[in-house]
């Protein structure tokens, strides 16, 4: 199957690790295993047949607590669709699942880069997120 879109770039445009203090640091490390992740995508049109598509990805915990770290990237993928791409069910399905499976792998490793970086390096993502199934999830 020939694929109705090219990834022109695909690059990390904002990145953000917060961890305030040393308290915070050590009760973050115990309570890690209560960060989710959050994945957000949202698209903007550019000109000939060009669309940008932020994918987001958060890891937070969503207990309220005073002391939590802040992990977040923005990786902003520019894609040309192919001239005979017109349909926008057409658009969504490339931008919410074909782009998100080419691209995850390369963000998922800058995002655990960046988790063990700031210091945790225990946190692993095995699971495998299935943009296909969320995505028809979403549309029925």
């Amino acid at each position: 199957m020939t694929e109705n879109f090219k990834i022109l770039a695909e690059f990390v445009k904002d990145i953000s690790s917060e961890t305030p203090d040393i308290q915070s640091y050590i009760f973050v490390k115990e309570n890690i295993s209560r960060y989710q992740l959050n994945i957000d995508i949202n698209s903007k049109a550019l000109k000939n047949q060009m669309i940008e598509v932020n994918t987001k990805l958060k890891f937070e915990d969503k207990e309220p607590s005073e002391k939590k770290s802040y992990f977040e990237i923005i990786y902003a993928s520019i894609i040309k669709l192919n001239e005979d791409v017109k349909e926008k069910k057409d658009i969504e399905k490339i931008v919410l699942c074909d782009v998100q499976n080419k691209i995850y792998p390369n963000i998922l490793k800058t995002f655990l880069d960046l988790l063990h970086n700031s210091g945790y390096p225990e946190v692993k993502m095995d699971k495998k997120i299935d943009f296909n199934k969320l995505y028809n999830e979403k549309s029925n």
